[in-house]
């Protein structure tokens, strides 16, 4: 099942499947709490921003056991997080049974607005369900939490825990992320490439076109990086592979896009000066590693995504129209994208520079 058979699953039969199943009953499962599971459908940037909560739950519950239900998209992030214990696919119908046949003390949805998360955890034996309560959806579960677009999302996934006495934390603690060996490897080898150890790596990707800076812009911010005497990498998926190739025409670096998992892109971001990316799962990725990024942000909520601390510059025009994403569509927009075209390439170098002179 693909992400938008998904969606389209969700709006035209998850609403009313929601009115059919009965209310989750409005009580606890007597502690100590051992079994759990996090459903986490959607993107690379969400599934990051879990983990911190996550590792505070095990850490408040050392001897229990947590599983995650995620999409094929974003569950290759759970392998950097060991605590978890097993991944199930939730766009992989066998693995979804499998899931839903357990039994678990507590199931955790963490899903923001879409109801068919909230319906496979109302199908799962659980005395205790928890969720976003920002629709019909509230319902379906025993503590329905609320949810706001102006809190930073890691935040919002800690105020999940709270039914368990679990804080909301005043910040992050970065790194939250373990790499495995053997990612680190093959990272390495990929590395030798460069001929050298300081670089700095671009990710010029965006899942829609509002939130595409653009190759010749990437491309003169990439000359001017080589002239510090910097290389650059470019990551990103297959779809990225064409616009890395367009960004290196004329400038000094490799091009990663298409050729690592993303284990293996949280390896190469480990050794790198810093991450230049647009709002993006691999910008959350580069802060779980607590590596220093120059952030472009337009359509997407910078309160709710952007990253925090002085290692981090975001770069927002902050125009009248944006930002215009509301839990997770962006509406096409009339004006030429400027609040993302209007950045300029010397803009992001300075910040750039200002980040390479003190890391």
């Amino acid at each position: 099942m693909n992400t938008l058979f998904l969606k389209n699953i969700d709006k035209f039969i998850g609403s009313a499947i929601v009115k059919i199943l009965p209310s989750s009953p409005k009580h606890h499962t007597n502690k100590p709490y051992k079994k759990f599971l996090f459903i986490r459908p959607g993107g690379i940037g969400d599934a990051v921003l879990l983990i911190p909560a996550i590792k505070a739950l095990s850490s408040a519950f050392p001897e229990c056991h947590i599983d995650i239900l995620a999409e094929t998209r974003n569950s290759g992030i759970f392998c950097l997080c060991p605590e978890i214990s097993n991944v199930y696919n939730y766009d992989k119908v066998s693995e979804l049974i499998s899931c839903v046949k357990k039994s678990y003390d507590i199931v955790i949805d963490t899903e923001q607005w879409h109801r068919l998360s909230a319906v496979t955890a109302r199908t799962i034996r659980a005395k205790t369900r928890i969720g976003f309560g920002t629709n019909s959806r509230r319902r379906l579960f025993s503590h329905a939490i609320s949810y706001y677009h102006q809190d930073y999302e890691a935040f919002s996934f800690f105020r999940l825990l709270t039914p368990l006495d679990i804080p909301v934390p005043a910040q992050l603690e970065t790194p939250f992320l373990k790499i495995p060996d053997s990612a680190i490897v093959i990272s390495k080898q990929l590395l030798n490439q460069l001929g050298g150890d300081k670089h700095i790596t671009i990710f010029p990707g965006a899942s829609i076109k509002e939130r595409r800076w653009g190759s010749s812009n990437f491309a003169q911010l990439c000359h001017n990086i080589n002239q510090l005497g910097l290389r650059v990498i470019i990551v990103g998926g297959k779809a990225d592979r064409e616009t890395g190739e367009k960004i290196l025409k004329d400038n000094r670096g490799i091009n990663l896009a298409g050729k690592t998992s993303l284990a293996e892109t949280a390896a190469e971001l480990s050794k790198t000066q810093l991450l230049i990316s647009g709002d993006s799962g691999i910008l959350h990725l580069a802060v779980g590693l607590d590596i220093p990024t120059v952030s472009l942000f337009g359509p997407g909520i910078a309160d709710k995504w952007a990253p925090r601390g002085t290692k981090h510059i975001v770069i927002n025009r902050h125009l009248p129209c944006s930002p215009c994403t509301r839990f997770g569509y962006t509406r096409p927009c009339s004006n030429g994208a400027k609040c993302i075209q209007d950045i300029t390439p010397n803009e992001v170098f300075k910040a750039v520079n200002s980040l390479v002179n003190v890391v």
